[in-house]
C-alpha cells in the first residue's frame, strides 16, 4: 500500500484547506450552532460549485468520477474545519449507499440532484437500543402489501434528517433468528404523509433528529437492493462511514494538535513559556504520535475499501484506534490549556465535543474491537 497522495490528491488536499479557512473560520461554526438549519445555503452553493458534492460518484451520475480516498481527503479538512452540514449524511450515508444498491433508474433520479447540491438525503438506521448491529433494528417494521410498503417505528440519532428530502431507512420485515436476515431498506420522502420528526439536543449541536413512522406509505419502487435482503448494504454503508469519519476526526485531532502546540510557545508561566517545561512536551510529543498512528490507519481503513475485498478488520480497527486516539488527543490539550481551554471563548472545546460525537457514531471503540477480535476467531 502506497500512503503518499498523487499529485492530483494533494493538490485538492491544498485547495480544500485554503478555501475552508478562507470562506469557514470558526466563527462561522459557533454561528452555525444556534442557526436552526445548521447551515447556509451560501455554504452549500459554494460546495456544489466546487464539485465535492459529486467528488465520489461516476460521471454519468453527474460526479467526478473519484473514490472513497478522495471524499476522505476533503473530509479530513473538513474535520480540521469543523465544517457543519448534511455533507456526510447526503454524500456518504446516503449517496454511497445508493450507488452501491441502487436501480439505475434511482441513481439517475437521486444521485445527479445530490451532486449539483438540489436534493439532501441521510440513513436511518439507529433506534432505541442505540445499537449499530443488525439486532438493533427491531422497532422500524415495514409491510409489504398490495405495491407498496408501509412504515411503522421509530429512529433515532438520525442525522440532518430535518433539512433531508430523503431517508434511506433501514426496516424489518421479518422476524428471524439470524437478526441479519429479514432487513429492507428503502428510499422514502422526508414529506410523506405520516413521518414526524423532533431534533434532538446533542453534545456537539450536529443536528441528529428522532424520526418516528406512524403507516408511512411508499410505492415497492422505493425498495433499494433486496426484499430481506438489507443487512448486506447496511453493514457496507457503516462501515464506509466509520473509515470516512475516522479520516474526519483525524483532520479534527491534528489541528488540536496545532492549536496546543501554538499555545505552549505562547503562554508564559514562571517567566517562561509553557512549552519549555517537560511535562508539556511530552504531551505534545504523545498527542503528535496518536495523530501520526490515527492518519495512517484510517487511510488504510479508506483504501481497503477501495480494493474490493472484505475491509472488516481494518475499518473496525481504524475506528477503534481514532476513537480513543482522538480522546487523548483532546484530553492532553485541555491538560496544556488548562480551565481556559473548557472556555466558550476557545476553539478547543468545540473540537472535543465534536470528538466525543464522532467516537460514539458507527460503533465507539469497544464495539470495533469486539469485531476485530471476532475477525480473529475469538
Amino acid at each position: 500500500m502506497d500512503l503518499g497522495l498523487t499529485e492530483s490528491q494533494q493538490m485538492l488536499k491544498n485547495s480544500a484547506r485554503e478555501f475552508l479557512e478562507r470562506e469557514f473560520p470558526y466563527t462561522y461554526v459557533r454561528e452555525m450552532e444556534e442557526n436552526e438549519r445548521g447551515y447556509t445555503s451560501e455554504m452549500w452553493r459554494k460546495l456544489t460549485e466546487l464539485g465535492w458534492l459529486g467528488l465520489a460518484f461516476p460521471e454519468e451520475f453527474g460526479g467526478a468520477g473519484g473514490d472513497l480516498l478522495d471524499l476522505c481527503i476533503v473530509l479530513e479538512e473538513m474535520g480540521r474545519a469543523l465544517l457543519p452540514g448534511p455533507f456526510f449524511s447526503s454524500v456518504v450515508l446516503a449517496g454511497l449507499t445508493i450507488l452501491e444498491a441502487g436501480t439505475e433508474a434511482q441513481k439517475k433520479e437521486i444521485l445527479p440532484k445530490i451532486a449539483d447540491g438540489n436534493l439532501t438525503a441521510t440513513l436511518a438506521i439507529t433506534e432505541p437500543s442505540a445499537r449499530w448491529d443488525a439486532g438493533g433494528i427491531q422497532d422500524v417494521k415495514a409491510i409489504h402489501r398490495e405495491g407498496e410498503y408501509i412504515l411503522n417505528g421509530t429512529k433515532l440519532f438520525v442525522q440532518n434528517a430535518h433539512v433531508s428530502d430523503y431517508l434511506v431507512v433501514a426496516a424489518r420485515t421479518r422476524k428471524a433468528v439470524n437478526p441479519e436476515k429479514g432487513l429492507t431498506l428503502l428510499i422514502v420522502p422526508t414529506n410523506a404523509p405520516g413521518i414526524s420528526q423532533t431534533v434532538l439536543k446533542t453534545i456537539a449541536s450536529d443536528r441528529q433528529s428522532e424520526v418516528i413512522f406512524k403507516n408511512v406509505k411508499v410505492p415497492v419502487g422505493a425498495l433499494l437492493g433486496t426484499h430481506g435482503g438489507g443487512w448486506p448494504i447496511v453493514r457496507r454503508a457503516l462501515q464506509r462511514a466509520a473509515a470516512a469519519k475516522s479520516c474526519e476526526m483525524v483532520g479534527g485531532a491534528e489541528k488540536v494538535l496545532e492549536l496546543t502546540v501554538d499555545y505552549a510557545k505562547e503562554r508564559i508561566q514562571f517567566g517562561r513559556p509553557i512549552g519549555s517545561f517537560q511535562a508539556i512536551q511530552h504531551h505534545c510529543a504523545n498527542m503528535t504520535v496518536d495523530v501520526e498512528g490515527a492518519k495512517y490507519i484510517a487511510y488504510q481503513a479508506a483504501w481497503a475499501l477501495t480494493q474490493g475485498y472484505d475491509p472488516t478488520s481494518q475499518v473496525a480497527a481504524a475506528k477503534a484506534w481514532v476513537s480513543d486516539a482522538s480522546r487523548r488527543v483532546c484530553a492532553l490539550a485541555h491538560q496544556c490549556h488548562g480551565a481556559i481551554g473548557f472556555t466558550k471563548e476557545y476553539d478547543l472545546q468545540l473540537f472535543t465535543r465534536r470528538a466525543k460525537a464522532g467516537e460514539l457514531l458507527y460503533g465507539d471503540a469497544d464495539f470495533h474491537r469486539e469485531t476485530v477480535a471476532r475477525a480473529l476467531g475469538l
